[in-house]
Formats: structure tokens, C-alpha cells, sequence
């Protein structure tokens, strides 16, 4: 324990700026005067003093029971100031003069927030999280009381609605809340939510002994903590054959989306944009029993149209976590739907945004704008707000939810994602399993990204087989950028054409030769860039002055070009070092890492990627002469050939870490260096454009390709949805090359880089056949799983009753098949629906690598107007007889027009495994 020593004194002497009385100690291990503000917790530092670049450190609070009296803060100050010192006795880091933790390499702020849980501690430096963490849970003891008197948002679930009447539900809610908490006054103070559409239950304020109680009472199905997720186009459209030209496509089959209402959940929309306009829409469908809810700098009444006919904000769940209002001066938001992000904006105008011509940033990527359904209208349900960079809540999403489902959305476009590891689908610390199993129970496609975590495996996120995964790919266009070494005197040699470094070393010292590479960027504007090149040497005694480690303080770059070498795929702290060199002065960055895992930054900075082997021929440049010269020439924009379809690096990968046999992603589409619609910097103005990355972008592109489908298709399951998408995929590039994974290295795609491969809008609108579905279907494979009776009921609608012997996982009529552990030859079957022609003949093939058999039986199948849907069996065996990875395969039924593809991927266990 630290000891104390110090005085009460007014805290105005130091902090002026912050509201009086302040209880202040001075505490002699840090040489410090920290201050506790009576009622609200502590202070860290002045949020006005502590700055770093364009980021300010913000106070914060650790919010304790209201009736706590003063002493109690104090024990809660001491625990703190206790578990600080523990740290800085661990990391070799000081407390800097603003009161936070500084990282003197990186400069990087580091403020820790009193939680419950471990996995919520904030703004941390990477390589210092698993070291806090630990601490964290060796702390867990002492946390534990603490945590008893706090005052966190739970979430209790009550499964389905008994009655319709919704006035009458939320009183139920009420009176339950306040047999726990006491009185009625206190119920009404502390509840959050009442979910009262989709299903029932409430969201509310209360002690760990408060929930544990309310848990045990009569209708309570489930009581968890609320927790927190996080936000994971000109070109790509005709990439995907969606050509606004074409009428024989989905897009102009489907009307474009007529009709169809897609709901989002993200961080909120800027109405005005003209991507949104609602010009020759149709009117809004009657069924819609949405609002457009006002708010800050969000006039409803104005801001909805026929394209975006609703709009609602959540918010409740965050603030009772966070303990105090939400400030959006501070975190530069609204207090309403309006996005300040521009995340949801950008994910609305891609699933369903209008047609805008002559879009671009700034002239590269030139050309159309517009969704995936122009003719669909768009429904945002704001979740994700911009406390500690980015953080939506549990209660809010499962609100939305609720809310969504009662508005009559046709489809649910979900770009976020919890952190690995997953909570099983039963298990209620997850809103997006529980609220997309009742939407898709009630008809409505729900697609979800798959998280940015890759290229590892089993870091795939929104497992559930009812939810559509969706990870990212790359499309056919690039950002070539010239850099020119030498004195332009000569001609251009081609870097393909080296033939010998000493030689042509020997000609850039001479001033003979010029030599030209091809970076990748995003350089904009009609000037070249000429300066001196640097590169930072240091003493081979030293660590190497990676890109990661550039400073704003390095003034050696001032008014050069720097070569720098990247260490690690961390975007942000490139990001970083990027903004590093411009502050200090630089003209430019070459920036040189890994050919799979660099795109172009979007930024008014010419910074250029190239691969380590082009990195280190210029490298050898300047080693070889004293006065190395670079010229720096705009991007331009490639379209088409030699460019081909990779899995973005940073998409995350299968197999499901919590479900193997259930593949995971479903599907990939376009999600890097994706063109649409973002808040304009200029208020005046009605467009602006970004280029953005993630599987985000990709989430909204299948989004929008469900809408085109349900327009055509209004009939279709989301489970026949999901089919037609996944067994029409492509697998190859479009010009009949293979498809990549980025990694290190490099490899063949497999189903679990990308489900069943690249998404195939037209094939989809014609699959043939689909393995169709429903409720029971899920509650099938809750079976499989071995959830009992009574936690399958906690996200049904109606009692359920396992059979006695336990159905196998395999049987789930999902639309490819994945065994984890062949251990025998072993018998699955499906069952497939003709939506095609009525009277259809189907042949049955199979694609396997060596020692795994495949036997389908029947192999063919025969429709017909009484015969509409047929059961096949599949008999998987294995040759091999020692423990390895994953072979992959397919099985693919055909009748010579229709190519029904179902992904296969087999991993044989001999014995016992020890891996």
C-alpha cells in the first residue's frame, strides 16, 4: 500500500479550471498533488493541459455508489494509486507532468479506468495491454469488493413477450426492478431500457448483489453485465457485375432494391449528403413503423426523406456504464443520429446510397457513387459513439435491436464486432447472437462482419450460423505511384529490368541512368514532390529506427524524403509515424513492408508503400551515393488487369474458435480502399469522399446485395438468402486466376480465408438450389451443441425439449460442411430446395485432395412439381494416419445451367491429439 502524506487544501491553486471542492493529497512517490472531487470519484489531469498532437487527455471518473460517503473514495483513490505504483515498478515508464502514464518511445498517453472486468482497459499501448491485464487479474481479489458496491448497467432477459400489449410490459419491467432495488422511485432512476418488441426484458442500474437477486426471481430467464463492442464506391459494384448499364443484372432485375427497407447499426448518418437524396424513389412502405428522431443538430422532421426514412439514437446503456453524461463538445459528436465519424455514414451510402456522378478524392477512384441497392431505403440506428476512440454498448445494441425488429426492416447490416475470446450463442454477455436470432426469427436477414484481426486463424468474429459473415477482399483497381531516383537527365529504367545491382549502382552514381519505381499511394494534386532522400542509420549497437519508432522530434527529416522500414502490421502506429514525419518537417515517406499486407493511406501527405524488396534496392541508392535525390510524382488510378482479388490481410480468418464445425466467414466481398460517402469537413457543402478499409466496408456491400435479393425474392428465408449467396460464390479470379489470401506469406484462399469465396450478385439471383433454414433448424444445432433445455429457452421464443440422443452438428442444413475431427468415416446429410426450374435433373461432383474420399448418395437428384425438395447423404472418409491441418475440398451439384457449390474442409484426428 502507498502511504499518503498531505494536506486538504483547495484544489484552485492547481486546477483553476476545475469545480470546487476538490479533496487533494500530495503523494510524496510521485511528487505529485492529486485531487478526489467529492461524489464523483478522482481526478487525473487537467484535460486542457494535457495534450498530445490533436488528442487531449479527458479526467476520469471512477463512478461509485452515490450513497457512498467521502471515505469510501478515498479507499477507492488508495487502491488506484496502490495498483499504479505496481505498474510503474513493472514497466520501465514515469508518471509524466500531465498525471498520466507516458511510454517515453512512443509518447504514447496511457490512461487506466476503474472496470469490473479486465478485458475494458482503454487506450493502451499494444505491446503493454497482456501486461496490464495480468496485473488486473491478480488484483481480482481485492477488485472484487469493491465491485460489489458499484453500480454497473445490467442486462435481464426475459425471453418472449407474454402479452402484446408494450405500456403494460414496460410495467412489468418496473415493478419487478423495484422489488430488488426497494421502491418504485429507484426502479424508475435506475432502468435503462425495456426491451418490449423483439423479445422481453430490460436494461438497468444495480449493485453485483442487486442483479445476483434479481436473477433468482420468477420469468427471469438471464441477468449479464453490459459490455462493449467495437467499429470494425465507384469501382467495386461493376467489379461485382452490378453495372447500372446492364439490364439483364440483379440490380436492374431487383428494381434496384424497390421496396426493401435495410437497417443499420453504426455510429450514426449525415442526412444532408446527396448520396441520401431520395430523388425517383418510391414511397415509403406502409408497413414501416419507424421514426426519425430529433436531436442534437438533427432536425427529424427534415432530415428523414423516402431514401432515409428513419433514424434513432442509443445511448442509455453507455452513459449508466460510464457513470456521468455523455460530452460531445468533448468527443466531438451529437447528441442524436447525425454521424461525426463518419463510419456510418460511410457504411449506409455503400449498402444503399443513390447514384452521384463524378465522385472521387480528390480525382483518384473518378466515377459513379452509389450503394449496392440505390433503390432501397436506409433506416440508422446510432449505437457507436466516440468515447475512448470508438465504443458501443451491449444494452444499446440489443435496443436497437428490439427496435429494428418492431419497425418492419427487411435487413440488418451490422458492422461491429466484440473482442476475441467469443461468448457461446446461449450466453447473454452477447447482444448481437441473442437480437439477430429473433430478427432472423422474424424474417430478416442479419450480415455482420467478421472482425479485423487476420491473418491469424480462429479470429473470426459473429459466429452464429444465422448470422451472415461476411470478411474482405480486395477489388481489381490500384494507386501506381512513380518514385524516381537520380538526376533526370536520362531515360527511365524499369525496376523488372534490373540485371545486376552493381552495375546499375554504378550508373546512379555517375548520373547516367535515372531509375524508376512503382509505389502504391494515394498522392494527389498535379505538382511532383523532388527533395533529398534520408534513410536513419544507427550504430549496429543500437535497436533500428523502424517507421513505427519516427518522432515529430526528429528535425534530421526536415525538408527530406524519408525511406523508412516498417516492423510490425499496426496501422495506427504507422499512422502515427506518418503524421510524425510531416510534423517535423518532412516532404514525404517511403514507407517498405510486407507486399500482403499494404494499402495506399488516404491523406494529403505523399506517402508511398513499397515491398521490402523494392525498399532495400533503394536502400542500397543511398548507401551509395553522398547527396541521394528522390522525385515523387502523383498517383494515378489502374482499373482491370494485371491487378487481381486478394483476402484482405487484415480480414479475420476461421475456423470458428468457439464453433469448428459451423464454417466461418460465410462469404467475402469488396472492403479495402472502398470510395463513399463520409461527413464533409465544409458544412456548406453536400458531398464528400474517403476511401475506407475494414470488413466494415465489406458488411455493407452483402448488405446490399440481400436487398437486392429480397426485392426480387420477398418470399426467401434469410436462410435461403444466405444459401444462394454462399454456394454461387466465386472461388477464382474473374479472369480465371487463382484468389490469394494476403498473410506472411502469401497463399491460396481456403473456405477459411473466405467462406464460400468472393460474393456473386447475379449467380445469387439464380442459385439453382438452397439449403433453406429456420427456427428449428437453430434450435437443432443449439441441440448439437449440448445447451440444455433451459438455456436454449433463453434465446427462443417457446419451450424447447432436446431429443435424448443428441443430434449431431454435422446434420445442421448449413450450406458447406466442416468436420474439426474425422476420426472415422462418417455419414451427414443435407436437405436442398429447387428455386429454379420445376423440372430439374442434378448431378452430384466432388473436388478432394488426395486421401480424402467423398461418397454423396444419391448422386443424382430428380424435381418435379410434387418434388420440391430432396435429403442426400455424404460419406466422408480419410486415408491418412497421422494428426495434420485442414484439406479442403468442395461438392457441387450442377443440371449444366446452375452451379450449386458447398465449401468442404476436413481435418482427420488419429487417436488422441495433443495439438
Amino acid at each position: 500500500m502507498i502511504f499518503l502524506s498531505g494536506v486538504i487544501k483547495s484544489c484552485r491553486e492547481t486546477h483553476p479550471t476545475e469545480p470546487s471542492p476538490h479533496l487533494c493529497f500530495y503523494i510524496p512517490i510521485v511528487h505529485k498533488l492529486l485531487c478526489i472531487v467529492p461524489v464523483s470519484g478522482f481526478c487525473l489531469p487537467n484535460p486542457r493541459r494535457a495534450q498530445r498532437g490533436s488528442r487531449s487527455l479527458r479526467s476520469v471518473s471512477v463512478d461509485v455508489n452515490t450513497t457512498c460517503k467521502l471515505m469510501g473514495e478515498v479507499l477507492v483513490l488508495l487502491y488506484l494509486l496502490q495498483l499504479r505504483h505496481s505498474l510503474s515498478s513493472v514497466n520501465p515508464f514515469k508518471l509524466s507532468s500531465e498525471y498520466g502514464r507516458q511510454n517515453p518511445t512512443s509518447g504514447q498517453y496511457l490512461l487506466l479506468r476503474e472496470q469490473d472486468t479486465p478485458n475494458q482497459i482503454l487506450a493502451l499501448n499494444n505491446r503493454e495491454e497482456r501486461k496490464l491485464q495480468d496485473l488486473f487479474l491478480s488484483e481480482n481479489n481485492s477488485r472484487n469488493a469493491l465491485a460489489d458496491s458499484k453500480r454497473n448497467v445490467y442486462i435481464v432477459y426475459m425471453g418472449k413477450r407474454q402479452h402484446l400489449d408494450v405500456e403494460l410490459l414496460t410495467r412489468t419491467h418496473h415493478d419487478m426492478l423495484a422489488t430488488v432495488l426497494g421502491s418504485e422511485e429507484t426502479s424508475e432512476d435506475s432502468i435503462v431500457y425495456s426491451y418490449k418488441h423483439g423479445f422481453s426484458g430490460f436494461a438497468a442500474k444495480m449493485t453485483k448483489a442487486q442483479a445476483l437477486k434479481l436473477s433468482k426471481l420468477p420469468g427471469v430467464i438471464h441477468v449479464t453485465r453490459n459490455r462493449f463492442y467495437k467499429v470494425q464506391t465507384t469501382r467495386s459494384w461493376d467489379y461485382l457485375g452490378l453495372s447500372s448499364t446492364s439490364l439483364s443484372n440483379l440490380l436492374n432485375k431487383s428494381k434496384m432494391g424497390n421496396g426493401v427497407i435495410i437497417g443499420l447499426l453504426d455510429t450514426g448518418i449525415w442526412p444532408e449528403l446527396q448520396v441520401f437524396n431520395d430523388e425517383n424513389l418510391g414511397p415509403i412502405p406502409s408497413r414501416w413503423r419507424g421514426v426519425c428522431e430529433s436531436g442534437e443538430h438533427f432536425d427529424g422532421a427534415k432530415a428523414c426523406n423516402r431514401k432515409l426514412i428513419g433514424a434513432r439514437y442509443f445511448i442509455s446503456g453507455l452513459e449508466a456504464e460510464y457513470g456521468q453524461p455523455y460530452n460531445t463538445s468533448e468527443n466531438d459528436d451529437y447528441m442524436s443520429p447525425r454521424d461525426s465519424s463518419g463510419h456510418g455514414t460511410h457504411t449506409s451510402s455503400i449498402a444503399g446510397g443513390s447514384f452521384v456522378a463524378n465522385a472521387s478524392y480528390d480525382g483518384l477512384g473518378l466515377g459513379t457513387v452509389r450503394g449496392g441497392a440505390p433503390g432501397a431505403h436506409l433506416a440508422m440506428y446510432k449505437v457507436c459513439w466516440r468515447l475512448y476512440g470508438g465504443v458501443c454498448a451491449d444494452a444499446d445494441v440489443l435496443k436497437a435491436f428490439d427496435e429494428a425488429i418492431n419497425d418492419g426492416v427487411d435487413v440488418l447490416s451490422v458492422s461491429l464486432a466484440a473482442d476475441i475470446p467469443l461468448y457461446s450463442e446461449v450466453d447473454h454477455r452477447g447482444s448481437i447472437p441473442i437480437g439477430s436470432f429473433h430478427a432472423v426469427a422474424k424474417g430478416i436477414t442479419v450480415v455482420c462482419a467478421a472482425g479485423n484481426s487476420g491473418p491469424r486463424a480462429e479470429t473470426v468474429q459473429n459466429t452464429a450460423p444465422w448470422i451472415l459473415t461476411v470478411a474482405a477482399s480486395t477489388v481489381d483497381r490500384s494507386f501506381p505511384t512513380p518514385i524516381t531516383l537520380g538526376n533526370n537527365h536520362t531515360i527511365i529504367v524499369s525496376n523488372k529490368t534490373l540485371t545486376g545491382q552493381r552495375k546499375w549502382l554504378d550508373r546512379i552514381r555517375t548520373n547516367s541512368y535515372k531509375y524508376q519505381f512503382q509505389g502504391q499511394a494515394m498522392f494527389t494534386g498535379e505538382d511532383t514532390v523532388s527533395a533529398s532522400l534520408v534513410y536513419p542509420e544507427v550504430s549496429d549497437l543500437m535497436p533500428p529506427r523502424n517507421c513505427e519508432s519516427l518522432s515529430s522530434n526528429d528535425d534530421w527529416m526536415a525538408g527530406k524524403i524519408v525511406l523508412c522500414f516498417a516492423s510490425d502490421y499496426n496501422q495506427s502506429l504507422l499512422n502515427d509515424a506518418i503524421l510524425s514525419v510531416k510534423a517535423a518537417g518532412g516532404l514525404g515517406v517511403i514507407v517498405s513492408r510486407s507486399p500482403s499486407n499494404y494499402y495506399p493511406y488516404a491523406m494529403n501527405f505523399p506517402c508511398l508503400q513499397v515491398t521490402y524488396e523494392t525498399g532495400t534496392q533503394i536502400l542500397y541508392y543511398i548507401r551509395s551515393t553522398s547527396n541521394p535525390q528522390v522525385r515523387l510524382s502523383p498517383s494515378r488510378t489502374h482499373i482491370g488487369k494485371p491487378v487481381s482479388t486478394n483476402v484482405a490481410y487484415f480480414s479475420s480468418r476461421g475456423p470458428s474458435s468457439n464453433v469448428p464445425a459451423i464454417l466461418k466467414p460465410d462469404i467475402a466481398a469488396p472492403g479495402v480502399q472502398i470510395l463513399a460517402a463520409i461527413p464533409p469537413s465544409d458544412e456548406t457543402t453536400n458531398g464528400a469522399f474517403a476511401f475506407l478499409s475494414g470488413t466494415s466496408m465489406a458488411t455493407p456491400h452483402v448488405s446490399g446485395i440481400v436487398a437486392l435479393l429480397k426485392s426480387l425474392y420477398p418470399d426467401w428465408s434469410p436462410g435461403a438468402i444466405k444459401s444462394a449467396i454462399i454456394t454461387t460464390a466465386l472461388t477464382s479470379h474473374q479472369s480465371g486466376g487463382p484468389i490469394f489470401a494476403e498473410g506472411e506469406p502469401p497463399k491460396l484462399a481456403d473456405p477459411f480465408d473466405f467462406g464460400g469465396g468472393i460474393v456473386n450478385p447475379n449467380s445469387a439471383a439464380d442459385p439453382g438450389l438452397v439449403y433453406d433454414m429456420n427456427t428449428e433448424n437453430y434450435v437443432q444445432y443449439l441441440c448439437a451443441m449440448g445447451y440444455n433445455n433451459s438455456d436454449i429457452f433463453q434465446i427462443t421464443e417457446h419451450p424447447v425439449v432436446c431429443p435424448s440422443k443428441q443430434p449431431s452438428i454435422l446434420d445442421v442444413n448449413l450450406p458447406s460442411i466442416t468436420i474439426p475431427n474425422l476420426k472415422k468415416p462418417t455419414i451427414l446429410t443435407r436437405t436442398v430446395t429447387n428455386v429454379g426450374p420445376v423440372n430439374s435433373k442434378y448431378k452430384a461432383s466432388v473436388e478432394f485432395a488426395s486421401g480424402i474420399n467423398v461418397a454423396v448418395r444419391p448422386e443424382t437428384l430428380i424435381f418435379s412439381s410434387r418434388t420440391k425438395t430432396i435429403s442426400f447423404s455424404v460419406m466422408i472418409s480419410s486415408a491418412h494416419n497421422v494428426n495434420a491441418g485442414y484439406y479442403f475440398g468442395s461438392l457441387t451439384w450442377t443440371d449444366g445451367v446452375h452451379v450449386v457449390r458447398s465449401p468442404i474442409s476436413v481435418r482427420t484426428e488419429v487417436g488422441e491429439s495433443f495439438f
